[in-house]
């Protein structure tokens, strides 16, 4: 049993996908409620919009470590989330401010829904990330 930088990556990873899936779902779960009535756009823009970075943070901070580590395989996994993240967070409303979520818009229809529909997306990702990685750090602990 050996513990290398590897397997430190992939431990901090799953500690870490864990709080990625716990942002995940908040944001479902604040979708559903501005969806059926339950806030309003300005609180729950206010709750979602520090999340955001962090949320991104996070993720990059974690791929850094693959890419400490020399996983090109987990690295690669990730990079279309990282490359649509920093792509939300350039075409951004500025009336945001550091968030991407506008209370103007977030009402509309078709941007609440495309949001839900992320952040179903996202949990998806980061379940089967959060399996993935644990399979990994279990392969690079009993590995010789």
């Amino acid at each position: 049993m050996a513990f290398t930088f590897v397997a430190f990556a992939y431990i901090i990873a799953l500690i870490l996908t864990a709080l990625l899936i716990f942002f995940a779902i908040w944001h479902i779960i604040a979708f559903d409620e501005l969806k059926n009535d339950h806030k309003n756009p300005i609180e729950q823009c206010n709750a979602l919009n520090p999340l955001v970075l962090p949320e991104y943070g996070t993720h990059i901070f974690i791929n850094l470590l693959f890419l400490f580590g020399g996983q090109w395989l987990t690295l690669f996994f990730n990079l279309p989330l990282i490359a649509y993240h920093i792509n939300k967070f350039r075409t951004r409303s500025m009336r945001s401010g550091f968030g991407v979520y506008d209370p103007t818009t977030i009402m509309n229809a078709q941007i609440l829904n495309s949001a839900q529909r992320e952040g179903w997306i996202k949990l998806g990702f980061f379940m089967v990330s959060f399996f993935y990685y644990l399979y990994c750090m279990i392969a690079e602990l009993i590995r010789e």
